[in-house]
């Protein structure tokens, strides 16, 4: 029988929280000695989680499905947050990820989420679709960041974008950090389908062009889309300050409007009206859907 490949993206997974754990960390005497591979040996693992180790080996070659109890128990020894848990719950099945209709093929935005945006004016806003992929946007999001529009659809993704456009790079002050955190929400994303064709063919295409991606993408490291800060430094306004806030679409929960705010009366928001009124100025016909 063909062994399911969410195994394989679980065992993954738990060897890479493994590694990055040292003795100390959970408790255990360091006795000095020299280790073959980096973190916790295995049967480490298994005996902090009340497990057999050849239990434990077998659920890191996906080899046996574990029970939410040994998730949960190992979730504690390898200091899982919330957001990993929910992670491995979902690979190992015990919690159910929304399946996407034409798994495969590129969503088209939700007509709300499209008026939603129509109707920001001082607010940057994009619509973030499965696998980072930027369905949507707003004349204020082009102003502040790039022209999406002259990006062929297919290569329109968010994380792509990172790191294959040389003006994003520069555009972000903290970019490394950014970068590191989208690819995070790309590995979430995963879950669901760690095998989609479209997600496969964009993790190896990053994987050459960049060594970064390369190296966290294998981290396994995962997050969930959530509030934070975003800073910029403009070509034309200068340096940028927002608050970024995440909606997601009742209709179709795996489209994500995200928005760019500033606090009223701030340098950043005098920026915005600024380019505000540039758009006004500037001819029609730019096309903010993907």
């Amino acid at each position: 029988m063909q062994r399911e490949p969410s195994r394989d993206e679980l065992g993954a997974f738990l060897k890479a929280r493994r590694a990055q754990l040292s003795p100390g960390e959970v408790g255990l005497p360091d006795t000095g000695e020299p280790r073959r591979v980096p973190g916790l040996r295995r049967e480490e693992v298994a005996r902090l989680a009340a497990i057999s180790t050849d239990y434990y080996i077998r659920l890191e070659q996906g080899r046996v499905q574990a029970s939410e109890a040994v998730l949960d128990a190992l979730a504690q020894v390898l200091r899982l947050d919330g957001d990993e848990r929910e992670y491995v719950l979902t690979l190992a099945g015990k919690k159910t990820a929304l399946p996407r209709a034409n798994r495969g093929a590129r969503q088209v935005v939700q007509p709300q989420m499209r008026h939603l945006l129509d109707d920001l004016t001082l607010t940057a806003g994009f619509v973030i679709g499965c696998n980072t992929d930027l369905l949507a946007w707003n004349a204020m999001a082009a102003a502040l960041v790039m022209d999406f529009g002259r990006i062929p659809e297919a290569e329109r993704n968010y994380v792509r974008l990172l790191f294959t456009e040389p003006a994003i790079r520069v555009l972000y002050t903290d970019w490394e950090d950014m970068a590191r955190l989208a690819v995070s929400h790309l590995r979430m994303d995963s879950r669901r389908n760690p095998h989609d064709p479209r997600l496969t063919a964009l993790v190896e295409e990053l994987s050459v062009l960049d060594p970064q991606f390369r190296l966290w993408w294998t981290s396994h490291d995962v997050a969930v889309r959530a509030g934070g800060s975003r800073l910029l430094r403009h070509p034309v306004v200068g340096d940028l300050t927002f608050e970024r806030s995440t909606f997601t679409c009742a209709e179709d929960p795996e489209q994500h409007l995200v928005v760019w705010t500033a606090e009223p009366g701030s340098p950043t928001h005098r920026a915005l009206r600024s380019l505000a009124a540039g758009i006004e100025r500037a001819p029609e016909g730019a096309d903010g859907v993907a």
